[in-house]
């Protein structure tokens, strides 16, 4: 009973496919149409398994392995750009199933899904290339030697070679035929690609010289450019400005030109004042013995005078010169004293660099008055540390120059000028009432 239920359900299926096929025989472009659209449907069905399946599947895998390098490639989508190749693959195979297509389409069909398998093996290329500088990127040498540049000359080099493929390919010749045209297309090939080759040769120049790393200080004036480094690649280099823009500057000007880093700043740990005070030159003196007094209960120059009075005794002693021949005899000045008082005040300071060039010095003096310049470092490189450190010191020197008999020189204002002028008009008001 089941058997002879069975048979003759498949003669019905047997007559109804020979009704299809004899249908389809006497309509060939629908048996093309419905040949297309099963390779489009089956094409279509393969590639969401092979994205959303299989290379979903992958991108777990390689988040949740205990390694950190490999989830790079989750990131990069290297999976979902591989998973595209299937649907091209069915096509390929496929199109030689569709009646009636002649063997001159199909070839074309074929070559073309052959060109996009190229292209999707160029550009998963191209991410795993990103995903490799990503993971390098995690190390901790790769502040120091960077390889994003060789990364995208890499990229170049491939998709140049993936582009020449794809076309031969596409117009069913050999790639070879491509290449040897290109000697020909050399100057043309130097000018459109000048700009890379340059940026290429700057790269490495600056890695093998350890000239520029990511997060460096550098300033470059003619670009603007005053900030720190936050990204070099192959073409540009990204510098961040204080004032948070972002300047993009070409690779090869890095070489071209010159540009200060301060990395060794920051590398030494010291950070350099190199400030001037001015004195008024009519305030400059001998000191007197009840000034030398009283600067010897100074604690910062205790020892200086001192050793200064002993001097100075042996010398005039030596010379048979009396104090009272002021023209002859070496005698301690208020700017000299000043000077060794600033001097011991920055080797007492806790936040100068002591084991680097620590001075106090006299400049040529000027119109507007006498240079006192102050030349030390101090132990932290931080910017506003350093500001607060610098203003500090220059607080205390201002404040205790009219202990010395010193005068801060400073150009006359308009107020000055103003009570200038009413001090003389009172003046003759009261010689005039006389």
């Amino acid at each position: 009973m089941i058997s002879t239920a069975l048979f003759a359900q498949a003669e019905d299926s047997g007559r109804l496919l020979a009704v299809v096929s004899g249908w389809l025989a006497t309509h060939p472009i629908a048996a093309q149409v419905m040949g297309l659209a099963l390779v489009a449907v089956l094409a279509y069905l393969v590639d969401k398994v092979a994205r959303r399946r299989i290379a979903a599947t992958l991108n777990r895998i390689v988040t949740r392995s205990r390694f950190t390098w490999d989830d790079a490639l989750e990131r990069n989508n290297v999976f979902q750009r591989l998973a595209h190749i299937a649907p091209a693959i069915v096509v390929y195979y496929g199109i030689q199933f569709v009646p009636g297509l002649g063997g001159e389409l199909e070839g074309l069909v074929q070559r073309v899904s052959v060109a996009y398998m190229f292209f999707v093996v160029v550009m998963s290329a191209g991410a795993f290339l990103s995903a490799v500088n990503d993971a390098y990127s995690m190390r901790p040498e790769a502040a120091d030697r960077p390889i994003k540049g060789y990364v995208q000359i890499i990229k170049i080099l491939l998709y140049i070679a993936g582009a020449v493929v794809i076309v031969a390919t596409l117009i069913d010749r050999s790639p070879f035929l491509f290449l040897s045209g290109i000697g020909a297309l050399t100057a043309v090939i130097l000018l459109v690609f000048r700009d890379t080759i340059l940026s290429l040769v700057a790269s490495i120049q600056l890695t093998s010289n350890d000239m520029i790393r990511v997060g460096d200080w550098i300033e470059m004036p003619q670009f603007g450019v005053d900030g720190d480094v936050i990204d070099v690649a192959l073409h540009t280099v990204k510098v961040q400005n204080w004032d948070k823009t972002i300047t993009t500057v070409p690779t090869y000007k890095l070489i071209e030109g010159s540009f200060k880093n301060w990395r060794g700043m920051s590398v030494a740990g010291g950070r350099r004042i190199k400030r001037s005070l001015f004195l008024d030159l009519n305030s400059v003196h001998f000191l007197t013995p009840e000034e030398i007094r009283r600067f010897e209960r100074f604690y910062l120059l205790k020892d200086y005078i001192a050793r200064k009075k002993r001097e100075l005794d042996e010398y005039n002693r030596n010379l048979n010169i009396t104090d009272d021949t002021v023209t002859n005899a070496r005698k301690l000045t208020n700017v000299g004293t000043f000077r060794a008082y600033v001097l011991n005040y920055l080797k007492n300071h806790p936040k100068l660099h002591q084991e680097m060039t620590l001075l106090v010095r006299q400049l040529q003096p000027t119109p507007e008055g006498l240079p006192l310049e102050i030349y030390v470092f101090t132990n932290d490189t931080e910017w506003a540390a350093y500001e607060g450190i610098q203003a500090d010191i220059f607080d205390h020197i201002l404040a205790i120059v009219p202990e010395f008999g010193l005068r801060v020189f400073q150009k006359p204002s308009g107020r000055d000028m103003r009570m200038l002028l009413e001090g003389a008009g009172a003046g003759a008001r009261s010689e005039s009432e006389g």
